[in-house]
């Protein structure tokens, strides 16, 4: 990884924890905030130790491209958790054979950049 890169990655977990430092859930709640800041921080630990032995340019600027993008809709809508995605068309087929292995090739074409570090049974 070079310099410029390192120090890319550790100012964005920088950004993730001064943002759940300051982060107000939209239910004004304290026990909601608090939990919605463990989570900031819990999800942030977890993708990012994840991620750690991540040596190509490519996937670490994609991983930085899905950090960035949860970080806006995050701060957009005021929601630290994923947003859900949907099947898309003609997604429900049999657990077996050709048209299995094509839907499944149509959900991963599907899964938006802030959701690619999440498994497909979550």
């Amino acid at each position: 990884m070079s310099s410029v890169t390192r120090a890319e990655v550790l100012s964005l977990y920088r950004r993730i924890f001064r943002i759940a430092r300051s982060w107000q859930a939209q239910s004004a709640l304290q026990h909601d905030t608090d939990t919605e800041k463990r989570y900031i921080v819990q999800e942030a630990q977890t993708l990012f130790r994840q991620n750690q032995q991540l040596t190509e340019q490519e996937s670490i600027k994609k991983c930085l491209d899905e950090c960035n993008a949860r970080i806006e809709i995050g701060l957009h809508y005021r929601n630290p958790y994923p947003r859900p995605t949907y099947l898309p068309p003609m997604g429900l087929a049999t657990q077996k054979g050709r048209k299995f292995r094509g839907q499944q090739k149509l959900r991963k074409q599907a899964k938006p950049v802030y959701l690619q570090s999440h498994d497909d049974d979550t």
